[in-house]
């Protein structure tokens, strides 16, 4: 099972963008940690099990092979403040994501805490990415194409 935090397991285009992302957020004075890029299928099928086949509450819906971790196009993130990651999202902190959302958007990724099904505020993903149907189909091979167009 593998499961990493290196942009550099990013594919070009979304590693570029997720540099744009922490350097927008550095120079609003927030840091921001990335904790997630790839994941192979027997993770992500991992965390599909919680809430469903396993404890806790249900983090994703995307089983393996359905997320876009997985072709190396997203990526998961916190803002750090005073050294502690901001995981709570009311208050102050909503504010803090909100900003933290609308800078990576700036950086030309979409981020799911605009989704209307399981927002999860630390996801972003390249925006305009073809049906996932489609890279499965061709299994990345749309996303290499894309990537060197």
């Amino acid at each position: 099972m593998q499961s990493s935090r290196k942009t550099e397991d990013l594919l070009p285009a979304a590693q570029a963008a997720c540099d744009r992302h922490r350097d927008l957020c550095a120079a609003a004075g927030i840091d921001l940690l990335v904790y997630s890029t790839y994941r192979d299928k027997e993770a992500q099928n991992a965390l599909y099990a919680k809430g469903r086949t396993l404890p806790g509450r249900r983090v994703t819906n995307a089983r393996g092979g359905w997320s876009w971790h997985q072709w190396r196009v997203a990526y998961d993130c916190v803002p750090i403040i005073a050294g502690k990651a901001v995981w709570g999202t009311s208050g102050e902190n909503a504010k803090l994501w909100d900003q933290v959302g609308t800078l990576g958007e700036q950086a030309g990724l979409d981020w799911s805490g605009r989704w209307r099904r399981l927002k999860e505020m630390a996801h972003f993903q390249l925006r305009d990415l073809p049906h996932i149907e489609d890279v499965i189909a061709t299994d990345g091979d749309i996303l290499a194409a894309k990537e060197a167009a």
